[in-house]
């Protein structure tokens, strides 16, 4: 079951993608911006457990980015990242907004889900901000992809 995450699951989501981070596959969270956050954020529940989580972050009227995704381990494989990824997009459609992107080590997950690889240049520079944090940075070998969802969404 997805639904918008809620205060009780902050910890949980910090400790399942800092979990990646220290693997170095993604961003580490501070609970701060976990918290300032939160509405972005949707989970994945199973079993009365968070397995997953997700966030859509608008950027600018016409894009916005899917991102922190995250399964547990023992909970892959299952299409759980692809129904939260899913979910973002039609977050995304509500919205009305036409361009879904994300940055990710995994693109051939994100092409099988429609995601066409582009340019990191074809993106906006503000979007860069959280890159200073990032273990990568400079030499990020994160792929941008991006979703065209049409006009309007």
């Amino acid at each position: 079951m997805i639904r918008k995450a809620e205060i009780a699951d902050v910890k949980v989501i910090q400790n399942l993608i800092n979990g990646y981070a220290k693997q170095e596959l993604m961003l580490a969270r501070s609970l701060s911006e976990l918290y300032e956050n939160l509405r972005d954020f949707s989970v994945y529940v199973e079993d009365g457990a968070l397995v997953g989580c997700a966030a859509l972050r608008v950027v600018w009227e016409d894009l916005c980015e899917v991102k922190s995704l995250a399964v547990a381990e023992a909970s892959q494989k299952k299409g759980i990242g692809a129904a939260l990824v899913d979910h973002c997009i039609g977050e995304a459609r509500a919205l009305k907004l036409p361009r879904v992107f994300t940055l990710t080590f995994q693109p051939g997950f994100f092409e099988k889900l429609g995601f066409k690889r582009v340019g990191k240049e074809t993106l906006p520079h503000k979007i860069w901000a959280e890159c200073v944090r990032c273990p990568h940075f400079p030499d990020c070998d994160e792929v941008a992809l991006d979703l065209l969802l049409g006009d309007g969404g």
